[in-house]
């Protein structure tokens, strides 16, 4: 395979989330730059949270799948000046967590983050009647909803600005 951005891209796709594992890195806007640099390939790359402990194995698997892909060494950096915000998620992004039954972060636009936190629809069954149990969910980017139309707990990307 060329060494060139739109291949380096392609392999990217294959990048999975160790926690969400229906959204590659792309999908969540963890990637801020790629540079081939003769024979190698340079990546940076943001955690989507300051503590996550997936990003050195994040960090592993796009250098292996980079490797065994296009065939050339590949170094990932941590980007320091870039800062990860959930409004870097796609679209799609969005469209796999809600179907993986994780409701997607609203836009983030300055608003109260407690707000926002209140007006989580089902991911089940998309109703806006729910309620808050739990800020802190399975994962430090999550929180616990109960839906009281559909009876279902389900878990929130929490947005973050």
């Amino acid at each position: 395979m060329e060494l060139n951005e739109t291949n380096i891209y392609k392999a990217l796709e294959q990048v999975m989330d160790p926690e969400i594992p229906v959204l590659n890195v792309l999908d969540l806007g963890m990637i801020t730059a790629v540079e081939v640099a003769g024979e190698a390939v340079h990546v940076k790359m943001i955690p989507t949270f300051a503590a996550c402990p997936a990003v050195e194995l994040i960090r592993r698997n796009i250098r292996t799948v980079l490797e065994e892909t296009l065939q050339t060494v590949v170094t990932v950096e941590i980007d320091r000046e870039a800062h990860w915000t959930s409004n870097r998620m796609t679209d799609s992004a969005k469209e796999k967590l809600k179907n993986f039954g994780i409701a997607p972060p609203q836009i983030s636009n300055g608003e109260a983050y407690s707000e926002i936190l209140l007006q989580t629809p089902c991911a089940h069954c998309g109703s806006k009647n729910t309620y808050l149990r739990s800020p802190f969910g399975s994962t430090l980017c999550r929180a616990i909803h109960y839906c009281r139309d559909c009876g279902q707990v389900f878990e929130h990307f929490k947005p973050l600005e």
